[in-house]
């Protein structure tokens, strides 16, 4: 059986618990699958998100920053257009996707 170490186990490391916080919710956040996204440096401290959301409305999604998280939210909500699928191939269902924000980005 192999024991999860954590940073405050450690007796040479006080005071990283926000860094132990950090690194788990990375690491959740990592295992999330949809919507695929690419980032891209752009400058030495400013980035560019691109996220693959086909079938969104403007209207559909929430854009926040939420405790040092960029925070991307989706909900197709109703049109109001009857509509007749033949095959639907694209993914409408919701999602939350959250980027790990360091200092001065």
């Amino acid at each position: 059986m192999m024991t999860k170490l954590t940073f405050g186990a450690h007796p040479f490391l006080l005071g990283f618990e926000q860094l132990e916080r950090l690194v788990e919710r990375t690491a959740k956040t990592a295992s999330e699958g949809y919507p695929p996204f690419n980032i891209e440096a752009t400058s030495e401290n400013t980035y560019r998100i691109t996220l693959a959301v086909a079938g969104f409305r403007d209207e559909d999604l929430a854009i926040t920053v939420e405790d040092r998280q960029l925070v991307v939210r989706g909900r197709q909500g109703d049109d109001g257009t009857e509509r007749v699928f033949l095959h639907r191939g694209i993914a409408a269902r919701a999602f939350q996707r959250s980027f790990v924000l360091a200092d001065g980005v």
